[in-house]
């Protein structure tokens, strides 16, 4: 019998798992993707272009909120949980919601979906949004380059776009950034990468971006999104910690899972962080996952006039899935401020315009900074004029792109920046170059 389907996600793993799981296979019928997390992705279709042969008419691509309908509504079989980055607890209050409805709920197994590829790959994932993967897959990006390999970096899905146009994305340059009509999250991952004259792939159907990234890499790197598992297998399995969020490791889906599958245990921020959270999570990787080499590093944040903040006032910009998503009430921008001396971090909450206000109200905890949000056009002009409208000295900006070059501020603003440096040895470049060549 063929058994009717719901894949929940997020525009990311769930069209994965579509592709390399439901895709063709005659056993299913994959009725519709719930989304969540990520705003105005829902009310989409996955496009029959990719959707193969058994869905001409495409795929829908409902809201969340509404699955018991949807699975009632759709006679649905079996659910397939397809996101990142929640709370176990809050998994099972979804498999409590499918199967009071009458379905089943099903989690599928990381491997299977791992794809194979002809060249040496280095994984880079992580326990939380936020930990510093992309940091790190940069500081492994360079240690392999300076070792004289051909390197290129696939980036975790952030299709929120036309789909059909982004089936396969390869970013050089800065005019790519214009072609594919990347949005803010989109340049955050990518401009760092391009800016060190790197190579960045991302898209829809990660088989097809995998078999082009090998025709021009000895390595490729899994720059992972959230804290999902890697879509390709890896030959080095590298996961990011995070001491500010201690506990986390063993709390969230699938960053627990990323834990017991470390080859390499990065501890990110160490510089900033408690010395007893650091032992703390030293402990719990020893205790769940021995084999893990563990490797200490700090979250180097660096300010360019970085004095002009000494007593002002400031409004802070953070990375706007670490504050959102990733629970996270501080970033770099913060640590900046308080280590430069500013005399105030201002509330952006009294200034917010239009979808920035529904940010903070799905998201109360963010506090007393401005995630950069900007999923769409609408969404970085309501960035942009709150911004603008807050009552601050200078506008701290956090995020790894330079936000002026989107973002009309018109107020004095002071870029941060933060980097992977270790903070012990061996070193993560040296394992990791030791781990490939054994």
């Amino acid at each position: 019998m063929v058994e009717n389907v719901i894949i929940m996600g997020a525009a990311g793993r769930d069209f994965h798992n579509f592709n390399v799981y439901f895709r063709d296979n005659k056993r299913y019928n994959v009725v519709c993707f719930t989304a969540t997390q990520i705003p105005d992705i829902d009310g989409r279709q996955y496009p029959p272009e990719i959707a193969g042969s058994m869905y001409p008419d495409g795929i829908p691509i409902k809201n969340d909120s509404n699955l018991m309908e949807l699975i009632k509504e759709n006679n649905v079989d079996l659910v397939a949980f397809s996101y990142s980055d929640i709370p176990h607890t809050e998994v099972m209050h979804k498999a409590s919601q499918v199967t009071a409805a009458g379905a089943d709920f099903i989690i599928i197994g990381a491997q299977y979906t791992m794809l194979e590829s002809s060249k040496k790959v280095v994984s880079v994932c992580a326990i939380r949004t936020g930990c510093g993967k992309s940091q790190t897959s940069r500081e492994i990006v360079k240690v392999l380059q300076d070792d004289g390999k051909k390197v290129v970096s696939v980036r975790h899905p952030m299709p929120y776009g036309d789909l059909t146009k982004q089936i396969v994305q390869r970013f050089a340059t800065y005019e790519d950034f214009e072609k594919h009509a990347c949005t803010i999250e989109e340049r955050e991952e990518y401009e760092p990468v391009v800016d060190m004259g790197a190579i960045i792939y991302a898209g829809v159907d990660y088989e097809k971006i995998l078999r082009q990234a090998e025709e021009e890499a000895d390595v490729v790197v899994w720059d992972g999104g959230n804290n999902d598992t890697s879509f390709y297998k890896p030959d080095v399995n590298v996961v990011v910690f995070d001491p500010h969020r201690v506990g986390h490791e063993t709390t969230f889906h699938p960053g627990e899972t990323n834990m017991l599958l470390a080859d390499i245990a990065v501890i990110n921020k160490v510089d900033s962080a408690d010395p007893k959270d650091v032992e703390t999570l030293k402990e719990t990787i020893a205790k769940h996952n021995p084999k893990a080499k563990i490797v200490l590093a700090d979250s180097e944040v660096s300010a360019e006039n970085g004095d002009s903040m000494a007593g002002k006032r400031v409004l802070v910009v953070e990375d706007g899935p670490t504050l959102t998503h990733g629970h996270m009430k501080f970033g770099a921008g913060v640590i900046a401020a308080e280590r430069y001396g500013a005399a105030e971090i201002v509330d952006p909450r009294p200034y917010l315009v239009g979808s920035l206000k529904d940010t903070f109200e799905t998201y109360p905890n963010v506090g007393k900074v401005l995630p950069a949000m900007g999923y769409g056009d609408q969404q970085v002009k309501d960035l942009e004029a709150t911004i603008n409208a807050c009552d601050c000295d200078i506008v701290v900006s956090a995020t790894p792109i330079d936000l002026t070059r989107l973002v009309n501020i018109e107020k004095p603003t002071l870029r941060v920046r933060y980097a992977y440096r270790d903070n012990s040895k061996p070193t993560l470049g040296e394992l990791v170059k030791e781990m490939l060549d054994s």
